[in-house]
């Protein structure tokens, strides 16, 4: 046997011997056999998801949308006589303005155009005027209404202006509700005014126009800026005021009209906005009806809330026909994405005779 042979022998002998002394009975010692290491599990951060940002921008609210917003947009005036309200469909509308009518009542324009609820009820619709001509014409808007004043007649006809009107161009697009006296019952949809807007080839491809937004707005940070959560506006009358009253956590305010909150009909919920701006201008009496000249040409003193807090800014009429707005120092101002609900006083009294705030809701 060579001595190559003889090693390995001996070596599986001795390996045979350890095994049998760790297998053995009692009287064998323990082998302990440590453990192979192990590495330690790696805990890695499950990254959140986060939702894709939306492709679109709605050029009047400043919220993103799944789908380009292309429509012109509709101005539809509104009827806000108590016996109107509540009213239908507010709730969709990007952009609603309020100004005064004849007897101290206020109308309501509601600028629609990236409203994707096309079938909901709008309304009740009232007739239409000189100046609510021009808040429409700021957005190149096709204007719903029914009626007018002899002015804003000649001025739609003469001008060529884009307008459905129950009474003289458009019945079949406006239908009568049964659940309302004459005349605050009548009612339409986006849906049947697009129709009828398309019927009278009143153009869709004209360009938007588009505000300015960012998250904090313009109130937040600059100069001058004031607590203002709950709000009051006064237009002419004393038994009308309009309320509004800012909530931190979803960071709009919530309207009311002379304490009671302002609601949609179509869906109970309290019309709110994100941005509120509040503009005094010069008002005349036309007749012994009441009817008003407005002046939203010559521009003025304003109010912008936001964010729980007021600033003094400008209103203007600019090179493009709409009514901007702008800082103190001609800056034009960012509205915080949402909302903007517009209100024009007139300036005798002056503009901080019609408007009041106080820091909050329980504040003196």
């Amino acid at each position: 046997m060579n001595n190559r042979l003889r090693g390995s022998l001996a070596a599986i002998l001795a390996a045979t011997i350890v095994m049998t002394a760790a297998c053995g009975g009692s009287n064998a010692a323990p082998v302990n056999v440590p453990p192979e290491p192990t590495a330690s599990p790696t805990m890695e951060a499950t990254p959140i998801p986060t939702a894709a940002p939306l492709p679109y921008t709605a050029p009047l609210s400043g919220i993103g949308l799944a789908q380009e917003a292309k429509f012109r947009p509709m101005a539809v005036m509104i009827n806000n006589f108590s016996a109107a309200r509540p009213q239908s469909g507010l709730t969709g509308a990007d952009v609603i303005w309020e100004v005064l009518a004849e007897g101290g009542i206020t109308r309501l324009v509601a600028i629609f155009q990236s409203t994707e609820s096309l079938s909901d009820t709008i309304g009740p619709i009232r007739s239409n005027r000189k100046y609510l001509i021009d808040i429409a014409d700021s957005y190149g808007a096709v204007m719903a209404h029914a009626g007018g004043s002899p002015e804003a007649y000649g001025i739609l006809q003469k001008q060529g202006k884009p307008y459905l009107d129950e009474i003289t161009n458009a019945g079949s697009y406006f239908w009568r509700s049964k659940d309302r006296k004459a005349p605050h019952n009548l009612y339409s949809s986006l849906e049947k005014l697009r129709d009828g807007a398309e019927k009278k080839k009143y153009s869709d491809d004209k360009p938007v126009p588009v505000y300015q937004f960012s998250e904090n707005g313009t109130v937040a940070g600059a100069s001058g800026a004031e607590d203002a959560r709950d709000i009051t506006i006064k237009f002419l009358m004393d038994s009308y005021k309009v309320g509004y009253i800012y909530d931190e956590t979803s960071g709009l305010y919530s309207r009311s009209i002379n304490g009671e909150p302002h609601i949609d009909l179509n869906n109970n919920a309290t019309l709110a906005a994100a941005n509120l701006i509040v503009f005094e201008t010069t008002h005349r009496t036309l007749d012994d009806v009441g009817r008003l000249s407005v002046d939203l040409v010559s521009g003025g003193n304003a109010y912008l809330f936001q964010k729980g807090k007021k600033i003094d800014i400008d209103w203007v009429s600019a090179p493009d026909d709409m009514i901007r707005f702008a800082t103190k120092e001609g800056a034009e101002i960012s509205l915080v994405p949402g909302k903007t609900y517009i209100h024009i006083v007139p300036n005798k009294p002056a503009l901080a005779e019609h408007v009041a705030w106080v820091q909050s809701a329980s504040a003196g």
